[in-house]
């Protein structure tokens, strides 16, 4: 298998932590040479140019995180990050879906930082930090469901903490949220984390 990737990428740390959990890393050859360049190999196996993009053996490509990270589950003979049924699992999926939500808002706010100052909307910046912050309330008020045996839910959640801290670390997601801070302190250490920590 072969993974696009980037270390600065939390869908692909998202995709990589799966993978170490998982035990299937070293069968995964790393490529992070990642080019706007539609002639390179990224291109020829996601059309749509993004990472993560992970190639199967069979010629196959699988692209966004969350079905990578299920892939990878579904070949997993280790502890499954994806529940298999009750509560426990649309707990894990939604959790995923708000961390992702919260990256996608994250990288919405970065790109706009990277605009020419003249064509940078305030307007857009506050917007997405309003979600990310909205979502991180979320995630406080339900931190007792972070708890357990480790979940994709967990794994996105650590991997959109760790992006704040990357590209938002002025903005003290922490302050007021002690219960998501002292969770993601602990999770934090867990070799997969880390191994992959940006």
């Amino acid at each position: 298998m072969r993974l696009w990737y980037t270390p600065t990428s939390p869908y692909g740390r998202k995709v990589m932590v799966t993978a170490i959990e998982a035990g299937l890393d070293k069968k995964i050859e790393i490529r992070s040479d990642y080019t706007k360049d539609p002639e390179r190999n990224l291109w020829r196996d996601n059309p749509l140019g993004k990472i993560p993009a992970l190639a199967l053996d069979n010629g196959k490509t699988l692209i966004d995180s969350p079905v990578i990270c299920e892939y990878l589950d579904s070949i997993n003979r280790k502890k499954k990050l994806f529940p298999a049924k009750g509560w426990r699992r649309w707990t894990a999926l939604h959790q995923q879906a708000i961390a992702d939500g919260v990256m996608d808002a994250a990288l919405l706010r970065r790109t706009e930082s990277l605009r020419p100052e003249s064509l940078r909307s305030q307007d857009v910046d506050t917007l997405h930090k309003g979600k990310v912050a909205r979502a991180l309330d979320l995630l406080e008020k339900d931190a007792k469901e972070l708890s357990g045996g480790l979940t994709i839910g967990q794994v996105a959640v650590a991997c959109a903490l760790g992006y704040l801290d990357l590209r938002f670390a002025a903005d003290e997601w922490r302050k007021g949220r002690p219960k998501l801070a002292a969770w993601y302190g602990k999770i934090a250490k867990r070799p997969s984390f880390a191994r992959t920590k940006p």
